[in-house]
Parts: structure tokens; C-alpha cells; sequence
């Protein structure tokens, strides 16, 4: 009996169905000529797929005694053309049962067998994962085509989910002044791309989506030519592709994934909105539009932002958290996405500063990046942080995988950790500046201030 039968007591062996495999190849190399100064792990990546589309990249590191299993479905909240929150709501609805396992039973095998697992879901991505012993690997393995082959897509499991997603809303967003700025923010910057929706969802689509909706699109997206599954950790590799080949080779495939295609027209001018809400001091947001992940300017934006804001010698913080001070904290980030990116950043105010002074001395911190490159100091320090960040990043099983999972489906390959650190080291202090002027343009911005509901009758 398997492990999964085992567990249930009750249901037995699922359908064997023996396929071949194809071995498309083995990882990434370093970049042509260049030597690499370490060992990059994720170089030994050994990438298959099967018959159905279904790919597998699997990275054995027996370092440490766990292994990290994780399936990456190509769809987000980017996807969704007609109702929003799907992508989201499905990813809840994984875990309400199937036609062998009673709700939540998936979770509660493997949290009994000391598991770590949880899911997400973004604009470009859903993910779920599992991180377990090596004999338990088996057993997450039959499970999950249990849920990918078999799920409960009901009105029971609808209903149930609906309303924890709609409770989820109203926490995260709807009564958080963070969440519901982030929201307006995104939804000013971006006119016509989906990127301008939440991943979440809005309420009154939430509210009336049905089966048939769900079931559309567990068909649309839940195909084998549309996952990939990373795997990375103290497992053997060949005893595992056999298993997956057992369980989830006879998954479905569907030759068109369908895709929303809407792109965002050319911002024409600074936009600006107020959004009040229960709080006792404003909260200061902007935007511009930046290109998306894997862009040759990449690099330099991140740099640009840590030198922005990475640390109290930063220069956001150091002017208006530690000079002025007229805030509890500011920060500016590159945001890289699939079909899009953004700079954006936020200053929260300290009671009694008036959100438009604090406005004026963020701007002129980017204007005095956009006047001059930063020194030779600030480049140094800001390379410096990202690489350890990088390195730093990759130091467990669910690190390598979620790092393998993420860079196919953004890229169609694992680039080399060596590649990435290259690329940081060219950045100069002009490009820095170039890329400050370039997207931080005052006529390409959005800004929103969030601020305290105005008195009755004011």
C-alpha cells in the first residue's frame, strides 16, 4: 500500500500509467568565458518533461535533510479577463478536498508529518508547496495529483472559500491603511494593464462568481503544459521522476493557454488622487513605470534603490527619518513583474507634518539623484548589499527551488548566479543617474497621499 493510502486508510492505490520521459537538459552554465568565482548549486539542475507537458526541474543537495517540493502554476491575478480574484480564490479551493480526501485533509497529513506548507498567489504566479522529510516526499507527491486530478470543485467548496477570501479583503485591505494605499496606488498607475486590479480580487466579483467560472478555469489553467514543478533538496532524483511519472503523468495537457493580452498605454502626465481613511497621521505613495524583470536595466534600478533607501545611511532615511525628521520611515523599491515594473515609494509621516512638505523633500532627494551620480561610497555600498542579499537568499532547499521554479517561468531558464552578480558589478554610478532620469520623470509620476478622514462638516 502506498503512503498516501497508508495515511487515509481508505483509499487505495490511484491509476498507474507508465510513460517515457523526455531529459531536456541540465541546468545553466556561467556566462560564456567567464569563470565562475564559486560553485552556483543551481548549475547541477537537471530539467525534464514529460509526455504531457509537465516540467520537472530537480536539484539534489543532500547538505541538508529536508527537500523542498513546489509547483509553480503559470497563472495570476494578470490573467484574469472577466473575473478578478479567481487566481487567488483557486489557490484556497486546493486545499477544500477531492474526490478521495474530505476537506483540509491534505494540509493535515503532511502538518502531522512535520511539514511546512503553504501556497500564494501573485500577479504572474500561483504557488504551492510542501517542505518535508525525504520519506515523506513520496507522500506529498501522491497527494498533490490527487488534488490536481481529482478536486472538489463545488458549490460546498465555493461557498466556503468565497467568504474566507472575503474576510481576507476586509482585514488586508479594506480596514488596513498599507493594504488599501498599495491598492488605490496600483490601480492609478496602471489604466488598462490587469497588473491594475488586486490580486485579491474585487469585492462584487468576489461576491458572485460561480462553479462554473471555477471549473473554467481549473481547465484553462491546472494543465500539465502549464506547471512547472521545482524540486530541491536531500532526495534522489531518479526514484522521484519515476514517482512523478506515476502520479501525475497521466495529467491532462491543453494545447492554448489563454492569456489576457491588454497592454498599458503611454502615461501622458503626473496623476495624482486622495484617498481618506481612519488613521491618525497621512501616508505619502508614488509611481512611475519602469521596465519588467530580465530588462538590461534591471541592475542599475535595483542599485538606485538600495542607494535610495537600503539602511539608516540611506539617503530617504537619513533626510527625512534622521535629519528633518518628519518621518516614521521611507523607502523606494524596484519592483520587477512579468510584463511590467515599477519604482514606487511610500514615506509615512510622523502626527502633525503636513504631507505636503513631506511630498517636496521626497521629491528633492530623486531630483538630486537624477542631478548627479551617486559616489563612489554609495555604488560600492548598494552593490555590495544586493550581492549579499542574493547569496544570502539561497541558503535552503526552499530557496533553490523557489529560485528554480521562479527564473522558468519568468525566463525560460535558470540564469546563473554568477550572470546575476556580473551584472550587478557593471552598474555604474552614470547609469545610476541614467535610470534616475530616465523613469523618474516628474511627468511619468503618480502620487497619492492617504490621509485622515476629514471632520463632519469641514
Amino acid at each position: 500500500m502506498n503512503q498516501l493510502g497508508q495515511a487515509l486508510g481508505r483509499m487505495g492505490r490511484l491509476a498507474l500509467w507508465a510513460v517515457a520521459v523526455i531529459v531536456v537538459g541540465i541546468g545553466s552554465s556561467a556566462a560564456a568565458g567567464a569563470e565562475p568565482a564559486f560553485e552556483d548549486p543551481a548549475a547541477r539542475t537537471r530539467t525534464t518533461v514529460l509526455p504531457n507537458g509537465l516540467t520537472v526541474l530537480t536539484l539534489e543537495d543532500p547538505s541538508t535533510p529536508v527537500v523542498s517540493f513546489q509547483i509553480w502554476v503559470d497563472v495570476g491575478s494578470g490573467d484574469e479577463a472577466r473575473w478578478t480574484g479567481l487566481a487567488h480564490l483557486f489557490e484556497h479551493m486546493m486545499f477544500r478536498g477531492s474526490k478521495h480526501l474530505p476537506p483540509e485533509a491534505h494540509q493535515t497529513i503532511l502538518e502531522q508529518r512535520g511539514a511546512r506548507l503553504n501556497a500564494f498567489t501573485s500577479r504572474d504566479v500561483t504557488v504551492y508547496f510542501a517542505d518535508v522529510t525525504r520519506e515523506n516526499l513520496p507522500l506529498v507527491i501522491e497527494l498533490e495529483a490527487e488534488r490536481l486530478r481529482f478536486l472538489d470543485v463545488s458549490e460546498d467548496s465555493l461557498a466556503s472559500e468565497r467568504e474566507v477570501v472575503i474576510e481576507e479583503r476586509r482585514f488586508r485591505t479594506e480596514s488596513n491603511p498599507e493594504g488599501k494605499l498599495f491598492e488605490q496606488l496600483l490601480a492609478l498607475v496602471f489604466q488598462a494593464h490587469p497588473y491594475r486590479v488586486p490580486t485579491i480580487g474585487w469585492k462584487s466579483d468576489l461576491e458572485k462568481m460561480g462553479v462554473a467560472e471555477c471549473r473554467a478555469f481549473f481547465d484553462d489553467y491546472y494543465a500539465a503544459n502549464n506547471l512547472v514543478i521545482a524540486i530541491a533538496g536531500d532526495f534522489d532524483t531518479d526514484e522521484t521522476l519515476a514517482l512523478i511519472e506515476e502520479h501525475l503523468g497521466p495529467l491532462r495537457s491543453r494545447p492554448d493557454v489563454p492569456r489576457n493580452p491588454t497592454e498599458e498605454p503611454e502615461q501622458q502626465g503626473e496623476r495624482r488622487a486622495i484617498v481618506h481613511f481612519d488613521v491618525r497621521a497621512p501616508t505619502l505613495a508614488m509611481a512611475w513605470h519602469a521596465p519588467p524583470g530580465g530588462h538590461p536595466d534591471a541592475e542599475a534600478l535595483d542599485v538606485m534603490s538600495s542607494i535610495l533607501s537600503n539602511g539608516r545611511t540611506s539617503r530617504l532615511y537619513r533626510r527625512l527619518v534622521h535629519e528633518e525628521p518628519i518621518a516614521l520611515g521611507a523607502s523606494a523599491s524596484y519592483w520587477e513583474l512579468e510584463r511590467a515594473g515599477l519604482v514606487y515609494g511610500f514615506v509615512s509621516l510622523r502626527p502633525g507634518v503636513r504631507i505636503e512638505h513631506a511630498e517636496k523633500v521626497f521629491l528633492e532627494e530623486l531630483e538630486a539623484l537624477r542631478a548627479a551620480p551617486p559616489s563612489a561610497a554609495e555604488l560600492e555600498k548598494a552593490q555590495r548589499a544586493l550581492e549579499v542579499a542574493l547569496i544570502g537568499g539561497l541558503g535552503t532547499s526552499h530557496a533553490l527551488a523557489s529560485r528554480l521554479g521562479r527564473e522558468w517561468l519568468a525566463f525560460g531558464r535558470i540564469r546563473p548566479l554568477q550572470e546575476r552578480l556580473d551584472a550587478i558589478q557593471r552598474v555604474t554610478a552614470l547609469d545610476v543617474q541614467r535610470v534616475a532620469q530616465t523613469y523618474l520623470r516628474p511627468d511619468k509620476r503618480t502620487v497619492l497621499h492617504l490621509v485622515p478622514r476629514p471632520e463632519e462638516g469641514s
